[in-house]
C-alpha cells in the first residue's frame, strides 16, 4: 500500500461522520428531518474571478439557530464542511446554548457531484463525464491564497455574530487550525481579527511549529518560495499532493475515488465492490470483497496509511466468498461511509489552490515576517491575542502541536487555555469516532460550555 505520503495529503478531512442509514423508511424520515435541521447555505463573498458562481462560500449549519454561541470550524486541507457533521452533533447536544457552523471555502464550487444523482456515478467519473478543471486555463486560482480564504471567512464570521449578538468561537482541523490562528493574528483594516472572536479551538493543528513533530518540514524558505510561485505562475496552481495515493494524476482524482467509495458502501455496504474491478493492481485485494470492505481498505490504519489519511476502524473478515468488513476500532465504518457519500455537502474539496498552501506554510512562523509581507500577509498581532484557548493533539506530530500551542499562549495576552492528548487516535479519529471514544468532543465540550 502507498504510505509515506507529505503530511499535506490530507491535514484535515479524508473522512466525515454521520450514522449509515439503514435504508428503511423510518431512517429515510429521520434523514429528511435532519437535513431539514441543518441547512447548507450560501453566503455571497467579494469577487475572486473565477467562474460564474465561485464568488460565494457554503456553511453548514447544525444546532438550534436561537444559540447564543456558534462554534464556527474550518476544514484542513483537501477537506470540507461534512467533516465536521458528526462532532457538531455532539458538541450542539451535550452543550445548550451551541450551534456550530462548518466552512467550505469557495474552491468547493468548482466540483461536478452531480454525477452521484445519476444512474451509474462510477461511470459519469471513471469514465470521464463529468466537468473537470485543466490546471493550465485555471489561472483564476492563483489568486486564492489565504488572504481570499480569511476575506471569505470573515463574511461568515460576521454573518454568525449578527451584529455582535452572539458570540463566535472559532476553529479547525490540521491546516483548518492553522486557518483559525491567522484570522486571530490578522489586521483587517486596522481592525485584529481576535477582537471578532470569543475563543479558538485547535484540532490537531496550529501554528509556531505545530507539525515539526509529522518529520515533514515546512517550506518556507524564501528559496522554496520562489521557486513555488514560479510554478504557480507557470500553470501549477492547483495542489497534486493527493495524486501521490495512486488513484489518479488529476488534482480532483483521489477526491473522486474516496467518495464513490463511500457511496457504494453507505448503499449497499454488504454488497460485492463495484469498484474492486477498476481499483489500480497496487490498491486491489488478492480476494473479493464487499462496499463497504473495500471502503476499509482505503481508509483504515492497519492497511499501511499514514497516519494523517488514516483512522482506527476495523479489519476485513477473515473468511467469506465475498469478504466484509468488521468493526473493531473507534470510528465505525459507517459513519465514514455515510459521510463520503455525499454528495453535499461533501468532505472532499477537489480542487486546492497552490497559492493556499504556499501562503499557510510562509504563515507558520506566526509573525510579521518580511517574507510574509512581501505575499501581502497581514500577521501583525501576535502578543495582542487575548481569547481563549483550546487544543488537542493525537499521535500524529509526536507532541508538537500543544508545544506549539503553549508557546503562542506564553507569547500572547490568552487569559487561559486548555490542552488535551490522545496517542490512541490517528490525525482524522477526532472528527468521526464514536462519541463515547471521542477524546475531543469529551474535553472540548466543558471548554465550550465554560466560556464567559
Amino acid at each position: 500500500m502507498t504510505s509515506g505520503l507529505p503530511r499535506r495529503a490530507v491535514l484535515g478531512g479524508f473522512i466525515g461522520g454521520l450514522a449509515l442509514a439503514s435504508g428503511a423508511a423510518g431512517a429515510t424520515t429521520a434523514s429528511a428531518r435532519a437535513a431539514r435541521r441543518e441547512p447548507y447555505v450560501p453566503l455571497t463573498v467579494g469577487g475572486g474571478g473565477g467562474p460564474a458562481g465561485t464568488d460565494r462560500v457554503h456553511v453548514l449549519k447544525v444546532g438550534p439557530d436561537t444559540a447564543h454561541t456558534v462554534l464556527l470550524l474550518v476544514p484542513g486541507m483537501f477537506g470540507a464542511a461534512n467533516d465536521f457533521r458528526l462532532l457538531a452533533r455532539d458538541l450542539v447536544e451535550a452543550v445548550p446554548g451551541v450551534q456550530v457552523w462548518a466552512f467550505d471555502r469557495r474552491e468547493e464550487n468548482l466540483a461536478d457531484r452531480s454525477g452521484f444523482a445519476g444512474p451509474d456515478p462510477v461511470a459519469y467519473y471513471l469514465d470521464g463525464h463529468y466537468r473537470s478543471h485543466d490546471p493550465n486555463t485555471s489561472g483564476f486560482a492563483a489568486g486564492w491564497g489565504l488572504a481570499r480564504t480569511l476575506e471569505d471567512l470573515r463574511v461568515v464570521v460576521t454573518a454568525a455574530a449578527r451584529g455582535g449578538r452572539r458570540r463566535v468561537v472559532l476553529g479547525g482541523h490540521s491546516w483548518g487550525a492553522t486557518t483559525a490562528m491567522t484570522y486571530a493574528n490578522w489586521d483587517f483594516d486596522g481592525r485584529p481579527g481576535y477582537r471578532d472572536l470569543a475563543g479558538l479551538v485547535l484540532i490537531d493543528g496550529g501554528v509556531g511549529g505545530a507539525f515539526e513533530g509529522t518529520g515533514q518540514p515546512i517550506r518556507n524558505s524564501p528559496e522554496e518560495v520562489r521557486e513555488r510561485l514560479a510554478a504557480i505562475e507557470g500553470g501549477a496552481v492547483f495542489d497534486m499532493t493527493l495524486s501521490g495515493v495512486g488513484l489518479g494524476g488529476r488534482a480532483e482524482s483521489t477526491q473522486i475515488w474516496y467518495q464513490l467509495a463511500g457511496w457504494y458502501a453507505h448503499r449497499d455496504p454488504d454488497g460485492r465492490s463495484v469498484l474492486q474491478p477498476r481499483l489500480p493492481d497496487a490498491l486491489r485485494t488478492p480476494y473479493p470483497v464487499t462496499n463497504a470492505a473495500l471502503l476499509g481498505t482505503l481508509v483504515d490504519a492497519g492497511f499501511g496509511w499514514p497516519n494523517d489519511i488514516s483512522v482506527h476502524s476495523g479489519h476485513l473478515a477473515d473468511s467469506g466468498d465475498v469478504r466484509g468488513w468488521v468493526d473493531g476500532g473507534i470510528t465505525p465504518l459507517s459513519r465514514v461511509a455515510t459521510a463520503y457519500a455525499g454528495p453535499e455537502p461533501a468532505v472532499w474539496e477537489w480542487y486546492w489552490p497552490s497559492r493556499l498552501s504556499v501562503d499557510l506554510d510562509v504563515a507558520d512562523p506566526y509573525a510579521d515576517t518580511e517574507l510574509a509581507r512581501s505575499l501581502g500577509l497581514r500577521l501583525r498581532h501576535t502578543e495582542e491575542l487575548d481569547v481563549p484557548l483550546y487544543a488537542l493533539q493525537t499521535s500524529y506530530a509526536q507532541g508538537t502541536i500543544v508545544t506549539a500551542a503553549r508557546q503562542v499562549v506564553a507569547n500572547s495576552r490568552i487569559p487561559y487555555a486548555a490542552y488535551e492528548t490522545d496517542n490512541g487516535m490517528n490525525h482524522l479519529d477526532p472528527l468521526f469516532a464514536a462519541a463515547p471514544h471521542n477524546t475531543l468532543t469529551r474535553t472540548l465540550t466543558p471548554f465550550l460550555a465554560g466560556l464567559r
